[in-house]
């Protein structure tokens, strides 16, 4: 009985991840009857249904959904042994899903990602760019990447990248036209550029530091975005003051495009950092991803 409730298990997973049977029998290779019929079968055993089925699409009940959240992590750590165990025997090899956001994959991620894969030529990594705070369980990736400051406490951080800082910028045209603010609090009667929160869907309330004393200022403007880089060509265009990373307008300040405010009140803050589950089970590329990533490099 074990043996067949195991592999029922693993069809009932593949048949939910699908949502069909015919879909699912193509990629286990099996035929779709034979599908059909081991799925009824556990459904008989245990004496629950644990799938809906209808003519166009299969969807779990709750009690496959609970079920399969439960045992689904279970199939995926024998996966990664089984995977981890191949690689040693022969080579470094497997696929590697990564949730992270624009800035993070040019400014921490990228550089050290490219001589990574140079050398491990048989990894394959998938970057999803997403400024969401995404559940990485669920959404089955291998890691996430964010700030310190948003990584649950219960998963495992590695620090990938420096300190860094977010800096006020505005053109010397829109200055000459508007003036320099001499605090935060002044922002309020500039045009500011604005930042929708991926997550809440709301607008970002720009945040500053000065010795210890923290502050929060919500500011308004006829521009909204939610990408980095139109928050910057916005600036440089004079159509009004953003708040971006320093790295990401270093060239623009240098090349007089762009002039920094409010100096003071931008202090760094600790940056980005590589998270995963605590009882993840590091297969041989993983592993070495974490390291090529690491901050600061092993060999440094």
């Amino acid at each position: 009985m074990l043996k067949d409730n195991f592999t029922d298990l693993f069809y009932l997973i593949v048949v939910a991840r699908e949502r069909s049977f015919t879909r699912a029998a193509a990629k286990l290779g099996v035929s779709q009857s034979a599908l059909s019929h081991a799925i009824r079968g556990l459904e008989e055993r245990l004496k629950i249904r644990l799938l809906t089925r209808t003519t166009r699409s299969v969807a779990p009940t709750d009690a496959g959904e609970a079920l399969i959240n439960s045992i689904g992590p279970r199939f995926k750590e024998i996966e990664e042994e089984l995977i981890s165990l191949t690689e040693a025997r022969d080579r470094v090899a497997g696929n590697i899903r990564i949730t992270l956001g624009e800035h993070a994959l040019n400014s921490a991620v990228w550089p050290a990602i490219k001589p990574f894969l140079q050398t491990y030529p048989d990894v394959n990594v998938e970057f999803t760019i997403d400024n969401t705070l995404t559940d990485i369980v669920s959404g089955r990736f291998d890691a996430g990447i964010r700030l310190g400051e948003q990584v649950a406490k219960d998963m495992v951080a590695v620090r990938i990248g420096p300190d860094w800082r977010m800096v006020v910028v505005g053109s010397p045209a829109y200055f000459a036209r508007h003036g320099k603010p001499q605090s935060p609090h002044d922002l309020q009667h500039h045009n500011c550029i604005n930042m929708r929160l991926p997550t809440l869907g709301g607008l970002y309330a720009w945040e500053f530091s000065k010795n210890g004393q923290q502050l929060r200022v919500r500011v308004e403007g006829q521009l909204t975005f939610n990408h980095l880089t139109s928050r910057v060509d916005a600036a440089i265009s004079g159509m009004g003051l953003a708040l971006v990373p320093e790295d990401c307008v270093a060239q623009a300040v240098a090349d007089g495009a762009l002039e920094t405010v409010l100096d003071e009140w931008c202090e760094p803050f600790p940056g980005y950092f590589l998270y995963y589950p605590s009882r993840k089970q590091h297969t041989a590329a993983f592993a070495l991803l974490i390291d090529a990533l690491r901050y600061p490099p092993i060999n440094a």
